[in-house]
């Protein structure tokens, strides 16, 4: 690598997040492109035998396999983590590959885990089911309930985990107090924020430990790829999360590592413009609808908390139509520019019904209980003109006599 600007902590302590996503992290090679190059490499060579073996031992500076080490995607990984002002990240395959590893890296038999309750329909699948499997106690609790954490700690626990906004139900947890629950204990905190990205929110400043994404939604944002990430301290990327990483190979590809760069330089346009067009899209839905759940309104329970912590309130929220299943696939089916999507963080407007969809693996009395309802949809409000989209709702509404 010729000319490593986007590497070097002299320069990019000094530049702004909107830069660092453009440049952070970029390094060129001799030939000079101005965009990142895409290594499309299983493994590299050796000038000498004594080069591979210094190398494998930790003694030579250099890469030895993609699944440990690729130039493209190690320049993803450095530009997260300037982003989100972290000391090191790690990315993975996808979102629940990043969500996973986090966990498992650090757990053993006998642990214990308090999530929150309103997780993604995988990530509950993770706490209910798979955790239990290797002899790991969980418990989940309102994750708006600061006292419910302090009382949920046990001598073993090792983890808090949670999202904010949740998803679908968009509660917003408050970092500061949760995290200084963790710490005062000795628990690590691992927050998942992808619905923010650090573009809207920086979990790490107030006093997480671990942040974790799904780099599929608004860092490609596109509907492109499948991607993840994890961001904490360099000892707990290398030493904590590498080891777990290396060997079970929840690897991404340079690919998709070259696609996801290309979507960061443009990811702080696009939230800010979609969050813009979310909440004219919530403020038109609020007469019309049972219920909306967007912390940019000021209906939203946790509305000063958001402002606190996100500097806007992103692109998804949800919504209940009032009824039930037919009522909300009814309003889904009489959509003409809203797609019928699972996908969120797309520059796409996006519409899903959680229940028979991403929190489906969920057992219904834990779906109810948190509050999805048959009657819930979620939206990812995209960079149309907002107008068009609220039309289109319009008329699905009245096709449902709403």
């Amino acid at each position: 690598m010729k000319r490593r600007s986007g590497q070097d902590p002299a320069i990019t302590k000094n530049w702004r997040p909107a830069t660092l996503a453009v440049r952070g992290g970029s390094a060129r090679s001799e030939w000079g492109e101005t965009s990142e190059a895409l290594f499309l490499t299983s493994g590299y060579c050796y000038d000498r035998a004594e080069d591979a073996a210094a190398r494998f031992a930790g003694d030579q500076q250099g890469m030895t396999y993609s699944r440990l080490q690729n130039p493209t995607v190690e320049m993803l990984e450095k530009r997260i983590a300037l982003l989100e002002g972290a000391e090191a990240c790690r990315a993975t395959a996808t979102g629940m590959a990043a969500m996973t590893a986090a966990l498992l890296c650090q757990l053993s038999a006998g642990d214990h885990v308090v999530a929150g309750k309103a997780l993604f329909g995988s990530c509950r699948w993770l706490t209910d089911t798979l955790l239990p499997k290797f002899g790991i106690e969980t418990t989940t609790v309102e994750a708006t309930d600061n006292d419910a954490w302090e009382a949920a700690v046990r001598p073993n626990t090792k983890v808090f985990f949670f999202e904010t906004p949740a998803n679908p139900t968009m509660d917003v947890a408050d970092l500061e107090a949760i995290c200084g629950i963790a710490k005062k204990h000795g628990i690590v905190s691992v927050v998942d924020n992808a619905f923010a990205t650090p573009a809207l929110q920086r979990p790490l400043e107030f006093g997480a430990d671990v942040v974790a994404y799904s780099a599929t939604k608004m860092m490609d944002g596109q509907g492109r790829v499948l991607a993840g990430a994890i961001c904490g301290t360099e000892d707990f990327i290398l030493n904590t999360l590498l080891p777990f990483h290396r060997n079970t190979g929840p690897t991404l590809s340079a690919f998709n590592a070259w696609v996801v760069l290309k979507g960061l330089e443009t990811l702080d346009l696009r939230i800010r413009r979609q969050s813009e067009n979310a909440l004219k899209v919530a403020k038109f839905l609020e007469g019309r609808v049972a219920k909306v759940l967007y912390p940019g309104l000021e209906s939203h329970p946790q509305y000063a908390l958001a402002a606190k912590q996100m500097e806007m309130a992103g692109p998804i929220f949800s919504l209940y139509v009032g009824g039930g299943r037919k009522e909300a696939h009814g309003l889904l089916n009489g959509l003409e520019l809203v797609d019928i999507s699972n996908n969120i963080g797309d520059s796409r407007s996006l519409m899903t019904h959680p229940a028979s969809t991403t929190h489906f693996g969920m057992a219904e009395e834990a779906r109810l209980e948190v509050g999805i309802t048959e009657d819930m949809l979620r939206l990812n409000v995209g960079l149309e003109d907002a107008d068009d989209v609220i039309e289109d709702l319009d008329r699905a509404l009245k096709s449902i006599g709403r």
